[in-house]
């Protein structure tokens, strides 16, 4: 595209920015035009008009997916910051209010799993807040939120059993999982891969396993959730996961294996009793992210 230095230089739409950004991160059309609320007709039009308006090709389109060209990742990394700094921009002047540092804390899988939706979700929306994440068990997390040094936190809490307080923001089922076709089920005692001592998925399972009497011992024991999947895959192991962390080179175990069956565990939301604006806002974040949360089928 060839223009003259007297003709002006075409404006970006932020919306068509932000359908750009939701393409590129999700490599789908359709997909993308359900997170920006269009429709995958609307979606097309709008790259259409991108490239039309910069002269350059930005996804390689075939039947499954979308890539980005070379112009394409270009492009993503300043319409990012754009879309940053239109955010800032206007919560300057429509929440000045909501500003500071907020205090979360979340276990660990979960942290991995959902808190980078939560975190993008909320910088979208409030630029000028900082949010400071503590990862650790929920006994730990609790004990922080006791200390107050913690302003909201996501607990694990096995239904039927130990109850925390707070909001039940979703609800999920365990099971056993062990490596794709593996035989650490087969072997006696039973060889597990838990979390430390705090973890409400250690105590579920090791309280089904004692009332049926089943032999077992702990081969692996960590509070990341990276060792724990490292045990399962090499067959060393099994370990109770909740039904979303199952991956393709994974299996779910169940009675024919002759494993006890596993109940299901709430996270819950717990928030200070000293709420301000900027903690509230986090509150009603995750919220939202959790009631949008659908988890993938194993």
């Amino acid at each position: 595209m060839t223009l003259s230095f007297r003709q002006p230089l075409p404006l970006l739409d932020n919306d068509v920015l932000r359908t750009f950004v939701a393409i590129a991160e999700t490599g789908n059309f359709s997909t993308a035009a359900e997170a920006v609320f269009r429709t995958p007709s609307a979606v097309s039009m709008q790259i259409k008009k991108l490239e039309e308006q910069l002269g350059a090709t930005l996804f390689i389109r075939d039947a499954r997916s979308v890539t980005l060209t070379a112009h394409g990742e270009v492009l993503l990394t300043y319409a990012r910051r754009m879309i940053a700094l239109s955010n800032e921009v206007v919560a300057r002047f429509i929440m000045p209010e909501l500003s500071g540092v907020v205090r979360l804390g979340a276990p660990e899988g979960l942290g991995e799993r959902l808190l980078p939706n939560v975190l993008k979700a909320f910088a979208a929306h409030y630029p000028a807040v900082m949010i400071d994440v503590t990862i650790d068990t929920s006994a730990g997390l609790r004990r922080r939120m006791n200390e107050h040094r913690l302003d909201l936190a996501l607990f694990n809490s096995t239904c039927g059993l130990e109850r925390y307080e707070g909001q039940v923001v979703y609800t999920e089922k365990l099971v056993w999982v062990g490596a794709k076709s593996g035989t650490a089920h087969l072997r006696e005692p039973l060889p597990l891969s838990i979390w430390e001592e705090g973890c409400a998925w250690r105590g579920e399972a090791l309280a089904r396993l004692d009332a049926m009497k089943k032999p077992y011992r702990v081969a692996y024991l960590s509070g990341h959730t990276m060792a724990q999947h490292a045990a399962i895959i090499a067959d060393l192991a099994i370990a109770p996961l909740p039904r979303s962390f199952v991956r393709g080179d994974m299996a779910i175990l169940g009675e024919k294996e002759g494993l006890p069956e596993l109940g299901g565990f709430d996270i819950r939301l717990v928030i200070t009793e000293r709420q301000t604006g900027p903690i509230r806002a986090v509150a009603d974040c995750i919220r939202d992210v959790f009631s949008e949360f659908v988890p993938s089928s194993a």
